[in-house]
């Protein structure tokens, strides 16, 4: 029977054996030292994500669930409905496709701005140098954070998700930065306040919002806006490295790329489909329920394991083989049901928008393996680096 646990050496290095094997064998896996159950299948997660049975309050997170950092204020994703409805419904216009369509220009002039860094030199990390830059800048300007700060929250939100060999879950100083992270919401959310600004931007809809009768206080703001710029800045940078990565394995994929752009955006989606970063995230228990057969008790995690899901071979015709014409009726790279991703559409537009710009400036660059760097974590995995060799252009 197999054994899977998110931080055993062999999942860190490649988890994809292991939930092949769980897919198979014990597709709803009880993990004794946690008290928790890992899906592996498509269709359980794609349902779950939608049971009232399943709480996000307590965390959704590796730290949350498995090792108990317990989330000291609320976040619009740490909150079940009928209130994480009500916030979600007054926040999700500022995400939504014409608001997104609005930022394409923005998005298009960042991008370029830092391929021009590194025209002339032949060689640039896609992490550092490019997608991290664009990233954090596309999230501080939809959330209504000033640009002058993105270097600094990009540092803190790097430092949370860091982490040291031998340390299961967030480090010491992941925790500090978390601390530093609200601090600067705190100073945010006081500026604002006091100046009475009256912005049509995601801060002062925290600050004027009202949920029951009450005001978010300013720590709750701080949390919530914490999540946005996480949420916005940190996934983005591995997914354009990972489709990066992919076509160079595939030559003739991305040959057909750049002939033809409009299969850009097929390309991304199959890269956040063959590659997600987040292992996983989950719910915990409030009342009983079985899935798979399996019998879950009030106060008991359920983890979703979306890169398993995503190759699911009930739901993906041969899942493991890399294909930009694939045209899947569902992926869960942006999680499903009451909780899929806010951002979703700022996400599918960095991805397209970049892609462009670095098929058409460097349409035959080389992957460097040797000078890249991979992530294995219980949470993230990717590249942390991500060098490229390239035609000056």
């Amino acid at each position: 029977m197999v054994a899977y646990d998110p931080f055993a050496p062999e999942v860190l290095e490649d988890p994809h054996p292991v939930y092949k094997a769980l897919r198979r064998e014990d597709p709803v896996h009880y993990i004794e030292r946690f008290d928790a159950f890992a899906l592996a299948r498509f269709a359980d997660i794609w349902d779950a994500s939608s049971n009232p049975a399943l709480s996000t309050a307590r965390g959704t997170t590796p730290s949350q669930l498995l090792t108990r950092v317990q989330p000291v204020t609320p976040m619009l994703n740490l909150m079940d409905p009928p209130e994480h409805t009500e916030l979600r419904r007054a926040v999700k216009p500022y995400f939504a496709p014409r608001r997104v369509r609005e930022l394409e220009p923005t998005i298009r002039s960042l991008v370029c701005e830092y391929l021009d860094k590194v025209r002339e030199r032949g060689q640039c990390d896609a992490v550092n140098d490019l997608a991290q830059q664009v990233s954090v800048r596309v999230a501080c300007t939809a959330i209504g954070i000033p640009l002058a700060d993105s270097d600094h929250l990009n540092t803190l939100v790097w430092r949370f998700f860091a982490r040291e060999p031998g340390v299961e879950g967030m480090t010491e100083d992941g925790l500090r930065a978390a601390e530093e992270l609200s601090a600067y919401f705190l100073e945010l959310v006081a500026r604002r306040r006091a100046a009475g600004s009256d912005r049509d931007d995601v801060i002062d809809l925290f600050c004027r919002f009202e949920l029951g009768g009450r005001r978010f206080t300013p720590e709750e703001i701080a949390s919530h806006l914490s999540m946005l710029i996480i949420g916005g800045s940190e996934t983005f940078p591995k997914t354009y490295a990972n489709a990066l990565h992919r076509l160079f394995e595939h030559p003739d994929q991305r040959a057909e790329c750049v002939r033809d752009p409009s299969l850009i955006p097929h390309a991304y989606e199959e890269a956040l489909r063959y590659d997600m970063p987040t292992q996983f995230l989950g719910r915990t228990a409030v009342s009983e329920l079985e899935i798979g057969g399996r019998r879950i008790r009030p106060g008991q995690a359920v983890l979703f394991l979306y890169p398993s899901a995503n190759r699911d071979e009930l739901e993906f015709e041969d899942p493991d083989r890399f294909d930009i014409h694939r045209r899947p009726a569902r992926i869960l790279s942006f999680g499903a049901g009451t909780h899929a991703c806010l951002g979703l559409h700022i996400a599918r537009m960095e991805g397209r928008v970049c892609l462009e710009e670095t098929l058409r400036r460097m349409p035959e660059y080389e992957v460097v393996a040797e000078e890249s760097e991979r992530l294995r974590t219980e949470f993230v995995q990717g590249f942390a680096r991500l060098a490229l060799r390239f035609e000056p252009f």
